[in-house]
């Protein structure tokens, strides 16, 4: 395998390909499958048109990675993983030669096992290395070169350089600083920074209809919508109460709603009926198991996804009670009317 050298583009050129890149209806089409994300997907993709490498900086399930799997299907690239880690080592991340063939034919370009960097380059794909400051720094220190130079020395194979579209995308949790490195000077200045949020309630509640549809079949449109508006609220209270340091994302609504879902058809009441417009009173007997479907959801779903202060007593079943509690008795009691 030997490696190929691409040519300079001229500023004529590069601004051409980044128009065929970003235009609006390209823009148009990577939006339809992502939602509540317009401004961020505006910036990322005006940044990676740019030919600019990106750090994205916010907690887990914040649809970072649904934002760069739309942007490289829509361009027609790969869009190569890898999971910034102890084990990370330089050799893990640009590859190795096959030891096998190197005790019968010794060193050569043919023999070597491109690691992600280097498929990455070839193939013109983006690298998206997830929870990118708990890589070592002297990994990170090999992704220097391919930032600034867009090539890549490998010993006993040449330079590899990498492909017009080739990107590095990187991810940070700024909520978790456990077994984390502080990141250099010089690798932040090669990279732009975005820091993306959660989304806001609508969003997430569009997003945990689409991910996890109810048969309407089985369940009526009116159950259906509230189990997604309690899942959604629910999870949102993770983010706020006093006891959590990091709450669920909106994949924990998600689960919510698929565990709940099951567990209504399980004790056959996927069919609920009675007063489910989120007024009515304990003691119906409908109302009442619907909310013990859901507590029970809430803890399989989310008691996993929460955070606890390390000075809390509590544990996390709790801590979901009381947002349960919180949700379905005290909120409801302040808005009903007298």
């Amino acid at each position: 395998m030997t490696a190929q050298m691409t040519t300079a583009q001229s500023p004529a050129q590069s601004a051409a390909q980044a128009g065929a890149m970003a235009g609006a209806e390209v823009r148009d089409r990577i939006a339809a499958h992502v939602i509540g994300r317009e401004r961020e997907l505006d910036l990322v993709l005006a940044a990676v048109a740019a030919g600019r490498d990106v750090i994205l900086e916010g907690p887990p399930g914040t649809s970072k990675s649904t934002l760069l799997r739309a942007i490289t299907a829509e361009w027609g690239i790969p869009l190569v993983f890898v999971e910034g880690n102890a084990d990370l080592t330089p050799a893990r991340l640009v590859g190795h030669h096959n030891p096998a063939r190197v005790l019968r034919e010794d060193y050569s370009p043919d023999n070597f096992v491109d690691g992600p960097l280097l498929s990455a380059m070839r193939s013109g794909g983006f690298l998206y290395i997830e929870e990118f400051n708990r890589a070592p720094e002297d990994t990170l220190n090999t992704l220097l070169t391919a930032l600034a130079e867009r090539q890549i020395a490998v010993p006993r194979v040449g330079l590899i350089a990498a492909e017009p579209t080739f990107r590095v995308i990187a991810s940070m949790n700024p909520y978790d600083n456990v077994g984390t490195t502080r990141l250099s000077t010089s690798v932040h200045d090669r990279l732009c920074r975005l820091a993306i949020g959660y989304q806001d309630a609508e969003a997430e509640r569009g997003i945990v209809a689409l991910r996890a549809p109810l048969p309407a079949e089985e369940f009526p449109p009116l159950l259906a919508s509230r189990l997604t508006s309690d899942a959604v609220a629910l999870t949102r209270a993770t983010r706020e109460h006093p006891d959590i340091r990091q709450g669920s994302s909106v994949r924990g609504a998600i689960d919510l709603v698929l565990i709940a879902g099951q567990l209504l058809r399980m004790h056959g009441l996927s069919g609920l009926s009675g007063n489910l417009d989120g007024h009515a009173e304990p003691g119906e007997p409908a109302e009442d198991a619907y909310r013990q479907v859901v507590f029970d959801a809430m803890v399989v779903a989310l008691s996993g996804r929460i955070h606890l202060d390390e000075t809390v007593e509590d544990t996390p079943e709790e801590v979901l009670r009381q947002i349960w509690e919180d949700h379905f008795v005290l909120l409801q009691a302040v808005a009903a009317p007298g």
